[in-house]
């Protein structure tokens, strides 16, 4: 295949994903009388635009590297699911026979579901060079995939009843008479479930022999992997306490996954302003941290000078007042301090040159002789820097300046 022919079918695959996408969009929102409100929007209905853009992306700049087509792949196989489950309770429920094929439609939507995983588990083995980390992992590709065909002959061969959500189900028509043989597939499973987990930890087997740019290739899938972990869990704490603000960390999960996993590895397969990694983190732990602390020393100011000042005021409108001037000037410093111990624990580098940088800032006030000066500006440049040579060019003096340098003299 030609590299125009394939971007042209990559391109096309995009349209049909997000065609796909809108039509189950359109039908959800036509099925809500029966739905009765417990399904708003699919979640992974997010995730098509992204993951189809950027795998159209990849395939026309790197038409070498399959992970571009495994993208496509993803955002095709969940636009498709969606869409038949979404045409299913049209056809079946919402308006019975009023759209063709609604019982094949209820079958292909629960068949796709084992077929949806393995995508993600090759771009998980494949990130982010298209190739697997060594030979030794090809029969888990292998196990993958053979698990993946018995699981979806198994639930073809004995289709459950179509699920509309909220507990309601449609029973489904077909009616197989399965031997024992065909109820394999189901034993397959647990061998299914350790081989995704085995892929998963691919990228970690990948990161600690990766050097240079691949090394911070595998920092963006981590960075973006580690965010999305971070604020599923502060949501799973407090959505029972706080719904609205459960739900809106939810969304931020459901974005994280279905945008910022395709932008992360788009950024990392096209080196695209990769070498930012290191200060994303940075500044992601530095502001994540601060907010943690500064939101916790808010609570506590408040509740403390609640108690102080409520007897004699009774109201807390001043505590409110008081811990948050407290907060804001304690905002710089707490930066500051953040700041120094991210970088002494994670950004070591960074740190061992500030601190260079100083020592040498402040020694430079003292010195007055050029030559051990140069010595020291040169040795600071290989310590911080790291160069494979460096020199020291002096322009030499003009008349002028031997003038001035005179007329200072006297």
């Amino acid at each position: 295949m030609t590299n125009r022919l394939g971007a042209r079918l990559a391109w096309s695959l995009w349209t049909l994903a997000l065609c796909l996408a809108v039509a189950q969009v359109v039908l959800l929102i036509s099925n809500q009388p029966v739905l009765h409100g417990v399904e708003r929007l699919p979640p992974k209905v997010v995730a098509v635009p992204g993951f189809a853009t950027m795998g159209a992306v990849l395939t026309t700049r790197r038409p070498r590297n399959p992970i571009g087509w495994v993208f496509l792949a993803v955002a095709l196989g969940v636009a498709v699911e969606g869409f038949t489950l979404q045409y299913a309770i049209r056809a079946l429920a919402m308006a019975p026979g009023s759209l063709p094929l609604g019982w094949f439609m209820a079958w292909l939507s629960q068949i796709l579901g084992p077929m949806g995983t393995l995508p993600l588990a090759l771009l998980l083995l494949l990130f982010p060079n298209g190739r697997l980390p060594s030979r030794r992992w090809r029969p888990l590709v292998w196990v993958l995939g053979l698990c993946t065909v018995f699981l979806t002959v198994g639930f073809a061969l004995y289709p459950g009843p179509l699920d509309l959500g909220g507990g309601r189900q449609i029973p489904t028509p077909i009616r197989i008479e399965i031997p024992p043989w065909v109820l394999a597939p189901y034993l397959v499973f647990p061998v299914w479930f350790i081989a995704l987990l085995a892929s998963a930890a691919a990228p970690l087997v990948r990161l600690r022999r990766a050097t240079g740019d691949e090394r911070l290739q595998l920092k963006w899938l981590a960075y973006v992997a580690g965010v999305v972990a971070s604020v599923g869990l502060v949501a799973s704490l407090i959505v029972n306490d706080h719904p609205l603000v459960g739900n809106s960390l939810g969304v931020l999960v459901v974005l994280g996954i279905g945008v910022g996993f395709p932008v992360a590895t788009g950024i990392a397969i096209l080196k695209y302003r990769l070498y930012d990694i290191d200060r994303l983190i940075s500044r992601t732990l530095v502001y994540g941290t601060l907010t943690a602390v500064l939101g916790l020393g808010y609570v506590a100011g408040v509740l403390l000078l609640r108690q102080l000042t409520g007897a004699v005021t009774g109201s807390s409108s001043l505590a409110v007042a008081g811990s948050t001037l407290a907060m804001a000037a304690l905002f710089q410093p707490a930066r500051r301090w953040i700041q120094q111990a991210v970088d002494r624990r994670f950004n070591r580098r960074r740190y061992d040159t500030a601190r260079t940088i100083q020592t040498f800032s402040a020694r430079l006030r003292e010195q007055v002789d050029l030559d051990t000066l140069t010595q020291e500006v040169l040795a600071v440049v290989d310590h911080t820097m790291q160069p494979t040579t460096a020199s020291l060019w002096l322009r030499p003096p003009t008349q002028t300046s031997k003038s001035h340098a005179t007329g200072w003299d006297y």
